[in-house]
């Protein structure tokens, strides 16, 4: 009799723990459902800024055509004299670059191109080739480093300078 007792006590615990479980169950898809929602909503906030965006670049957009287009009707309308002037720029003598233009005003000097590849080959090359010379002779690791060094260096000038042409940074 304790044991049927004890059974039916388990199973009523178990029954009522269950239930529990279910609506923990049904409130958390409940919040999964509201969160999912508000998800939606801050993406179609989103969209609606970007829309907002949109309208005022095209708005910029036009009214920048129409400054243009007064402004290339106000050139019509007035002669404009061309002057040509020839100049001689010396491709390594920085000074041409950062001088007066022809209308008063002062050039920038262009953005410095940084290391050359024939420099970088030499580097490599020479690093390169004074490892192996000094790896490969056994007797005398330094004068075969000397000599592994001088032949990647070499090497290494003439690669980077053929790249250096293709990219058109030297001409001949």
């Amino acid at each position: 009799m304790k044991a049927i007792v004890i059974l039916g006590a388990a199973s009523i615990l178990m029954l009522s723990a269950c239930k529990k479980d279910d609506t923990v169950a049904q409130k958390s898809l409940e919040q999964e459902k509201i969160e999912y929602q508000v998800r939606q909503l801050e993406i179609e906030k989103q969209k609606l800024a970007i829309e907002k965006e949109k309208m005022a670049f095209e708005k910029a957009k036009d009214s920048i055509a129409k400054v243009e287009k007064q402004a290339t009707a106000s050139r019509a309308a007035t002669p404009v004299r061309e002057r040509v002037v020839e100049k001689t720029v010396y491709r390594d003598n920085p000074a041409s670059y950062a001088g007066p233009a022809d209308n008063g005003t002062y050039q920038e000097a262009p953005e410095r191109q940084g290391i050359s590849k024939a420099a970088k080959g030499t580097i490599i090359g020479t690093v390169g080739g004074a490892a192996a010379g000094a790896i490969i002779s056994k007797k005398n690791r330094g004068a075969g480093a000397v000599v592994g060094g001088i032949i990647g260096g070499a090497t290494g000038y003439t690669i980077g300078r053929s790249q250096d042409r293709k990219d058109g940074r030297v001409v001949r």
